[in-house]
């Protein structure tokens, strides 16, 4: 909602609120008035509709009332991840000094922005995946393009061209993206509309400032150290991200100590089409599942982020990739190790994320407790992984550091059995401050204290009836009956005189008094004292921390690879310095899970190379299997580089560089874009960007035009790619244009291979196994009867091919020749429908003498033959 200016007839409450409320006008403000955080206006319109909490009205002084709606501050938990999910940005304004203290209006102001991107509420945050906030920078002579993870401090950086940040963009799959004000209409151009984006001023993209603030957040003189000081692109992407951080008031940033670059070249070019027809991170039907839910077995939340990484950004050197295999295959082979060490990794917290509230500090008494249990289990690692012959699991393992000091310090100060707030008390161990044992003691046992302190007074002055009470107005006293007052000291101070009795304080009592009605209020306050100085402490140890969260992170993803390979029975790939791929019956990862219990999944090889088999023709009939052996060669190399077994009986690959995909089509309506532009826009970014090294998934194309078009243009791709001077690109081409069978007669490299099927009886069974050779039907019209197609629709068709194939015979050689099509029957016979209870009322009917039929008769064997079809229906 817009702020409006304050008006003298508006309450006091009202006009601040308007007053902080435009300084966020894009943001629902949370505005707390006493126990509650409250919403006017619009703001209150979109929160009880998000929230659904009632909507009411609030009176505004003479400036007649407004719309509000609220809930208690205690649930802002519930209820602040609710609006954040909605994609709204969220500005919570609290208190800012106690209202007991006050006589005029409580100051009030925004403690915290909070936006889809930059949150750390546990609520909001998927503990299986990254929330990235992603800033663009397009001014330069390349893009800009930075991710954050502030719930991690993981922060990236790195620059190219379109398709390459693109491409980063559909991998991370931030949760908010900021954009210079000025792009705001070529962002989308470039990028699609699917994104959260948010427009920062021009200024914030400013090179020297970038420049200043990532210098300042690392505490260092120049980017030198961490790899990225040529990207000034990225630089100034990153700057930008930091200066939301200041606009947001997330001001507490010392986790993040550094900025990695995202290289280019160290990686496999999965284009955005790729990530989505391959379906690696998601599948594309809503019921459908993706290659990460079958490689998914990780048992702690900073593995399974890693390993969505690790999915998209496969590796390209040989040597990184085998070490990954090395330590996979020892954890395979020494099955009890891995099980050990997965069972040690489940108790090891997410250190990733408790780094990031220590340094907001944020972290509750329980989340240390987290903190020091997981520290707990890293010499249990350390000695578990002693026996490793992987170079690579020996190099994690000597990098682990248990914290010993840190692991003792939180052990020694914090309670077993702490509560989840700091304010519920209890939290500080015995022993660690002497006047808050005191205290604790005084609160927790000053009836004891009294009695003790009675009793002795009754011996000191001989009063048996002496009795020690308390009272609002006078605290604690002494009374004494008359008939004892005489007895009493000289040094008691009489405070108050009863028609029976006396009642006396002492100095002792006095000092009690002062002590037990400000126990509860000192031992919080020590607590607090004590709690935030530990959680300081803590901050010189944020680096190792994250150093161990990365370590773990590889440990559980190395040791789920293992895992996954024995109960899929994957192997172990090979890699070469060759271009050939050759995989000995692979099998689909994802559909071979999806597979009933009586069913198996058929294997199929493959060999690619770039000298005898760069591409292979693929035909065969729909729903044959043409389309999944694309995809499981793709999905097969992509996990080899990423460093995990392979669901195949052997692989050999030389590293690829890129994979592309064009796997299906989907219409882009909204954009005024049809299925074969779709089709013909990722064609063409396949064709420009091809190396060597690529693997070309090429599925059905040229389908969405007219036949004769479809033909021309998957030939010259396929003759493109085969003639490429500078590359030449092992492809998959699955096709239903039996035509392109012929170019394996006049290009060497292009070998045809079909589906095989079987007709038995005039049905077709799909055996599902490529076979040499191409096929030269496409079996359409049976698949068309197995989808349940009506039979005179079925039979229509037969008729119309069996005509195109005899005018194709015939005429097919003339240019411009027209092809014969009978007409269809303009009456169809009923008994010519496959129905035995119409065969036999047409032979009853054949057999029947009308001219010697009675009417009564007739009437009867009509009503015969009403039954017979009545008893049929109810079947």
């Amino acid at each position: 909602m817009a702020a409006k200016k304050a008006k003298s007839t508006e309450t006091p409450l009202m006009k601040q609120y308007y007053q902080i409320k435009g300084k966020y006008p894009d943001a629902i403000l949370l505005f707390r008035v006493g126990d509650f955080y409250e919403t006017f206006g619009e703001d209150a319109e979109k929160a009880a509709s998000i929230l659904g909490i009632v909507l009411t009205q609030r009176k505004n002084g003479a400036a007649s009332s407004v719309a509000l709606a609220g809930f208690p501050h205690h649930a802002l938990d519930t209820y602040l991840p609710k609006l954040v999910k909605a994609g709204l940005r969220v500005a919570i304004c609290d208190q800012l000094e106690d209202p007991k203290k006050t006589k005029t209006i409580v100051k009030r102001g925004v403690t915290e922005l909070v936006t889809p991107g930059v949150t750390l509420n546990d609520k909001v945050l998927d503990q299986k995946q990254n929330n990235f906030l992603a800033s663009v920078h397009l001014g330069g002579l390349k893009i800009g393009v930075s991710f954050l993870d502030i719930s991690t401090g993981e922060f990236l950086l790195s620059q190219g061209d379109a398709q390459y940040v693109d491409k980063l963009i559909q991998s991370f799959q931030p949760s908010e993206v900021l954009v210079e004000k000025r792009y705001r209409d070529q962002f989308p151009e470039l990028f699609g509309k699917n994104h959260n984006l948010f427009f920062l001023e021009d200024w914030a993209f400013n090179p020297e400032f970038a420049y200043d603030l990532l210098t300042e957040c690392f505490r260092v003189k120049s980017l030198k150290g961490y790899g990225v000081e040529n990207y000034g692109d990225g630089i100034i992407a990153a700057g930008a991200i930091l200066q939301y951080l200041k606009d947001t008031h997330h001001h507490e940033t010392q986790h993040l100590n550094g900025i990695a670059r995202i290289d280019e070249a160290a990686y496999v070019w999965l284009d955005r089409f790729t990530i989505r027809n391959l379906e690696i991170l998601q599948s594309n039907s809503p019921d459908g599942i993706g290659l990460i839910d079958i490689l998914d077995h990780t048992v702690s939340s900073m593995g399974s982020r890693l390993l969505k990484r690790w999915l998209v950004l496969p590796l390209k050197d040989k040597n990184e990739i085998e070490l990954r295999h090395a330590a996979v295959d020892f954890f395979k082979q020494q099955s009890e190790i891995k099980e050990q060490l997965r069972l040690d990794l489940k108790q090891i917290s997410d250190l990733e994320r408790l780094s990031a509230k220590i340094a907001t500090k944020r972290v509750n008494p329980r989340e240390l407790l987290q903190l020091s249990k997981s520290l707990g289990q890293l010499p249990k690692l350390i000695e578990l992984l002693k026996e490793s012959e992987s170079k690579l699991i020996n190099h994690l393992r000597a990098q682990l550091n248990p914290c010993t000091d840190l692991y003792q310090k939180i052990n020694c100060t914090i309670q077993e059995d702490a509560p989840l707030l700091l304010s519920k008390g209890n939290v500080v161990k015995e022993g660690v401050n002497p006047e808050l044992d005191e205290l604790r003691n005084l609160a927790n046992h000053g009836k004891d204290q009294l009695l003790a302190m009675q009793h002795r007074e009754i011996e000191n002055t001989g009063i048996p009836s002496l009795k020690i009470a308390f009272n609002n107005v006078f605290g604690y006293y002494i009374e004494v009956r008359n008939t004892h007052k005489d007895k009493v000291p000289e040094n008691w101070i009489r405070k108050q005189t009863l028609v029976s009795a006396e009642r006396y304080i002492t100095e002792e009592l006095k000092e009690f008094e002062q002590k037990i009605l400000g126990a509860e209020d000192k031992i919080q306050v020590i607590e607090q004292q004590i709690y935030e100085e530990l959680v300081s402490e803590l901050l010189q140890y944020l680096d190792a921390i994250k150093l161990n969260a990365q370590i773990i992170g590889q440990l559980d993803v190395l040791s789920c690879f293992a895992h996954t390979a024995i109960i899929n029975n994957y192997c172990k790939p090979s890699i070469t310095n060759g271009t050939e791929i050759e995989i000995e019956n692979g099998r689909h990862p994802v559909i071979e899970q999806a597979l009933g219990d009586n069913e198996e999944y058929i294997p199929n090889s493959i060999r690619l190379d770039n000298s005898a088999n760069q591409i292979l023709m693929i035909t065969g009939p729909n729903m044959s299997g043409k389309s999944a052996v694309l995809r499981q060669t793709a999905l097969i190399c992509l996990m080899a580089q990423a460093g995990s077994f392979v669901p195949a009986e052997a692989l050999n690959l030389g590293v690829l560089d890129k994979i592309f995909s064009r796997v299906g089509a989907s219409d882009n309506i909204s954009s005024g874009e049809s299925t074969f532009m779709v089709e013909m826009n990722e064609t063409a970014s396949i064709l420009n960007n091809i190396s060597d090294r690529s693997l070309i998934l090429m599925d059905e194309i040229g389908r969405g035009t007219s036949t004769y078009d479809g033909i021309s243009i998957a030939w010259s791709i396929a003759e493109f790619l085969h003639e490429n001077p500078k590359a030449k690109a092992k492809t998959l081409f699955a096709t239903h244009y039996h035509e392109l069978n012929q170019m394996a007669k006049k290009f060497d490299r292009i070998k045809n291979f079909n589906v095989a099927i079987k007709e038995v009886d005039k049905k077709v069974l799909f055996l599902r196994k490529l076979v040499p050779g191409g096929s030269e039907h496409s079996f359409g019209i049976h698949v068309a009867k197995l989808a349940g197609m009506p039979n005179q629709v079925i039979k229509r068709a037969e008729t119309v091919l069996k005509s195109l194939e005899k005018s194709h015979r015939e005429t097919g050689k003339e240019k411009g020749a027209s092809i014969n099509i009978p007409d269809p029957e303009m009456q169809l016979s009923i008994f010519k429908l496959d129905d035995p209870v119409l065969e036999q009322i047409r032979d009853e009917l054949l057999n029947l003498d009308i001219n010697s039929l009675t009417p009564v008769e007739a009437l009867m064997k009509l009503n015969e033959i009403q039954k017979w079809v009545g008893a049929n229906a109810k079947k």
